[in-house]
């Protein structure tokens, strides 16, 4: 029993993470370290810490630029050779903060500098929106650059990596490092480079798939022995020359929740083109069967998890009228996939919703985010059935050459930490596929957030009219408004509603996506009405106009509840930040997707109760409605993921393809 405490409280990195999850009453105890290790008070520790770090700002304030050079060129050499204690990084971290201020104009908060130690102990650092995470990010990213390994700091999109890698780049600088950033249409020799540089600033998609392009690279060589003795036998010939990265040392991932959780449910792929004329013909053929075919009889649909079920009647009507056409529709199994593929796009892809269609193509939205992802399609002859229904050229599906999940591909680093808004909801998540512990930093100033009870309608129709009412009311007080939608649809239909209301507004979605950065920004001046689907924000600042303090600061209306709560809390935490007043409320209905995929009877029944009256629902039980149904999604959504990473564990276990580099 003396040994237990030493196992519960032994540091993340100790852990391989790339292992398979476990399983049974594996599983049951590493649960039990979870809970243990969530309950072990770090945070007043990392306080401490960084106490001690604001106690040494005098010794550096007076020096010059070149002693003060000096002492940062000593701790990188204590770092570089291993010979650190636990007082040189309390010291280090003084010396970079002291360089921020001096190259930056920013001298990290107390808050700052404890996110900085949580995330050197391999922690996801929840920080609220506006604290200067980016900041936060350079004090651990330097001491990886000093320990001469690299570092990745890992954001949303290609311009939060150029931006924060040309912004934070003095500090690097001055400390003896290098920065550079990833970018998408980067060719291979700058990519290479790129990775050379003390600190890489990119995204989870750019790092992944170069990941997967070097091992296409290495074949069957796995590990450094092989490559090694490859590169000495076969020279230029053994594909170590095409190689861009280097060993992944440490990782820090900016809005972790986003890149380790929301998008970690679809793996990524390296495909190329793969001609088939008789495959485009059958994706074309299936929506023209799936149309002859009714519900109820042929077939059902479950909404919860996007799934269709043929009936007996539905089988034999598909056999009828797939008589003529030979080829695929002679075998009932490949005929029966193709009618179920085109089924599930009618019935649960919508068009502004799930996508978009561009210049002839449809282009996949992500949901979490609401933005496009034109180098993404869906598997499985998914994407070519949506293409069939929208009337679309039809492309062929592509070979996949490579793929890994996103999971899988974190759990490789050596050493990983994140940081975000919203993680406390997701810990048991960070735990259970990271092994890493979350740790709620409080906010440099109060929040004084404002949050306003839910206000639930029966009807979509009631909600919309109350939401414009809304919006009018506090726009006639001079305050900015924020108005979250779920989709591209959702966002343009309350343009339209508030253009007919006579109230000007910006609209940023996937489609209208090109001054993201310029309508975020100026989304806080007064009266200035913005509606968004769940890209705004991320990475930019809403600095309130004048007098707009003085009015009650910014207010944000969601018009729906997400999948996740955490979402809600981003889109909330657009507001009132750095001590900002602000305000924050949901206006939603009882049509609305979540409670009618997730929590249909109940949802149903209540609709039939109140009936098709525009009138507000004041019950207690709705709000239970819709947080029994948020519940539902996030289990649902976290078992999808788990059948990820096992998917791709099974694929290593019997095809051999990625592992830890040694």
């Amino acid at each position: 029993m003396s040994r237990l405490p030493t196992t519960i409280w032994r540091t993340v990195a100790e852990r391989p993470r790339d292992q398979e999850l476990p399983r049974g009453l594996d599983a049951a105890w590493d649960a039990a370290i979870g809970i243990a290790a969530r309950l072990k008070p770090r945070l007043g520790r990392f306080l401490r810490r960084a106490a001690r770090v604001a106690a040494l700002e005098k010794e550096f304030l007076d020096l010059s630029s070149a002693n003060l050079r000096e002492a940062a060129v000593a701790l990188r050499d204590r770092f570089r050779c291993g010979r650190e204690e636990p007082a040189d990084l309390e010291r280090a971290f003084a010396v970079i903060r002291e360089v921020a201020a001096r190259e930056m104009g920013l001298r990290p908060f107390l808050v700052q500098i404890a996110g900085a130690f949580a995330l050197e102990a391999g922690c996801v650092a929840e920080m609220a929106t506006g604290e200067g995470k980016t900041l936060t990010a350079t004090l651990p990213a330097t001491i990886a650059g000093w320990r001469g390994r690299g570092c990745h700091v890992i954001t949303v999109n290609d311009y939060l990596a150029t931006r924060d890698a040309e912004w934070m780049s003095p500090i690097y600088r001055f400390c003896g490092l290098t920065a550079a950033s990833i970018e998408q249409k980067m060719p291979p020799p700058d990519r290479r480079q790129a990775y050379q540089a003390d600190i890489t600033y990119c995204t989870n998609k750019e790092v992944t798939a170069d990941f997967l392009r070097d091992r296409l690279s290495l074949g069957r060589l796995r590990g450094l022995p092989s490559a090694l003795m490859a590169r000495i036998v076969d020279g230029a010939g053994s594909g170590t020359d095409r190689l861009v990265q280097r060993d992944l040392a440490y990782a820090i991932v900016d809005e972790a929740d986003s890149v380790l959780i929301d998008e970690a449910v679809t793996p990524l792929i390296i495909s190329a083109e793969g001609p088939n004329p008789e495959q485009v013909q059958a994706f074309q053929a299936a929506i023209s069967i799936a149309t002859e075919l009714e519900e109820t009889r042929d077939y059902t649909l479950n909404h919860r998890y996007r799934e269709v079920d043929l009936t007996d009647a539905g089988k034999s009507r598909i056999e009828e009228l797939a008589a003529d056409l030979g080829g695929v529709w002679r075998g009932a199994r490949r005929r029966e996939e193709l009618v179920i593929q085109a089924l599930t796009a009618v019935a649960f892809y919508v068009r502004d919703r799930q996508y978009i269609v561009d210049e002839g193509k449809v282009v996949i939205v992500d949901e979490f985010t609401g933005r496009l992802m034109p180098d993404r399609e869906w598997r499985d002859g998914l994407h070519q059935a949506v293409s069939a229904k929208e009337g679309l050229v039809v492309q062929a599906p592509k070979d996949t050459y490579a793929r890994l999940s996103f999971q899988r591909f974190f759990r490789l680093y050596r050493k990983l930490s994140g940081m975000t808004g919203t993680a406390a909801e997701g810990w048991r998540e960070f735990w259970q596929i990271y092994h890493m512990p979350v740790v709620t930093l409080p906010t440099n100033r109060p929040c004084i957030r404002v949050n306003r009870r839910d206000r639930s309608f029966a009807t979509e129709s009631g909600k919309w009219k109350c939401i414009v009412e809304e919006i009018g009311r506090i726009h006639g007080q001079g305050r900015p408004v924020l108005a979250g939608t779920r989709s591209v649809g959702a966002s343009e239909l309350l343009s339209r509603l508030l253009n007919e209301a006579g109230l000007e507004n910006q609209v940023l979605n996937a489609v209208r996506h090109r001054e993201e950065a310029q309508v975020v920004a100026a989304a806080g001046q007064p009266g200035r009405i913005t509606v968004a689907t769940n890209m705004a924000g991320r990475g930019t600042d809403i600095k309130l106009g004048a007098g707009v303090a003085e009015r009650g600061g910014l207010h944000v209306i969601a018009t729906e509840r997400h999948e996740s709560g955490r979402v809600d809390r981003q889109l909330f935490g657009r507001c009132a930040r750095q001590g900002d007043p602000g305000s924050c409320q949901a206006i939603v209905s009882l049509e609305d997707e979540l409670v009618h995929r997730h929590s249909p009877h109940l949802a149903g029944s209540l609709r039939r109760r109140y009936g098709k009256t525009d009138r507000e629902v004041t019950s207690g039980l709705v709000r239970r409605v819709f947080d029994m149904a948020q519940r539902r999604a996030e289990r649902q959504a976290l078992e999808q993921r788990k059948g990820v990473l096992q998917s791709d564990n099974w694929l290593d276990q019997y095809m051999g393809f990625a592992g830890r580099e040694a």
